[in-house]
């Protein structure tokens, strides 16, 4: 596959950009967009598997503020570089110099993540005929909820759910 062109920046005032490289069009699009990197750092990590998955190959370039204009923080070279989570230091903000430090908004991602997880499994134990839960079971549900990443939520969801339907045929 030859080289794609260069990135361009992308339109509009500094914000963190990934673009993804269309070879088909030798063009590169927008594919997620935040003022806060941790979103679409996830955003890139999940398009990443999905496109691994199907055997694929995927050429992408983070763009984010830097003095004020736009710096490239990812290119097509350094493709793993961009799916790489954010490192933060005792203070919380960035670990990277010269990026902007992250406010609350991170925080109210993996708060809403966390929901999510914590959505998931009840849905899976209510679908398994478990509706009234003690309050250690809701408990259970929130460890769960907090430590595990949202594939594996959704495994353990799926085993309850199968568990449940073999269990009501038997």
């Amino acid at each position: 596959m030859p080289d794609p062109s260069p990135c361009p920046p992308p339109p509009g005032a500094p914000r963190w950009v990934a673009m993804v490289h269309e070879a088909a069009r030798d063009s590169w699009v927008p594919a997620a967009q935040s003022p806060y990197r941790a979103p679409v750092l996830y955003a890139v990590g999940e398009m990443a598997r999905t496109v691994r998955a199907r055997g694929a190959e995927l050429t992408l370039a983070l763009w984010g503020p830097g003095g004020g204009d736009w710096r490239l923080y990812g290119n097509p070279e350094e493709k793993a570089a961009a799916e790489r989570p954010v490192v933060r230091d005792e203070r919380g903000g960035s670990a990277e110099p010269g990026e902007p430090s992250e406010t609350s908004e991170p925080d109210k991602l993996a708060e809403r993540m966390t929901n999510r997880r914590h959505q998931v499994l009840t849905a899976a134990l209510s679908r398994a005929g478990l509706y009234d839960l003690a309050p250690e079971d809701g408990a259970a549900v929130r460890t769960l909820a907090g430590r595990l990443d949202e594939p594996t939520v959704r495994r353990v969801a799926h085993w309850l759910v199968a568990a449940a339907g073999t269990s009501a045929a038997g």
